[in-house]
């Protein structure tokens, strides 16, 4: 079986489905082996997406969209920044 990507809403609709199939009964490692996942994979997601629903996560990804789009913009200034700097300390 190859590595699959998941969305983060896919991910919190499987982690949504494993506490339901825990608590109608079954063991974690039956429900993330129904849910085809490995145990450390559902450990992984439910540390970072545990509690969150779907709306949550969405807001994640923009979050994160953005931050990136924003270390972008504070690394190309800081680039211009320093060539300004430099071009001022050769002219005096």
């Amino acid at each position: 079986m190859g590595k699959q990507n998941y969305t983060p809403e896919q991910i919190i609709v499987k982690l949504r489905s494993i506490e339901i199939l825990c608590n109608q009964g079954k063991t974690v490692a039956e429900a993330v082996r129904q849910e085809e996942i490995s145990e450390v994979t559902y450990y992984t997601w439910r540390k970072k997406y545990g509690g969150m629903n779907v709306s949550d996560a969405k807001r994640l990804k923009e979050l994160e969209k953005e931050n990136t789009r924003l270390k972008r913009l504070v690394a190309e200034l800081s680039l211009d920044n320093a060539i300004l700097r430099d071009v001022n300390s050769k002219n005096f």
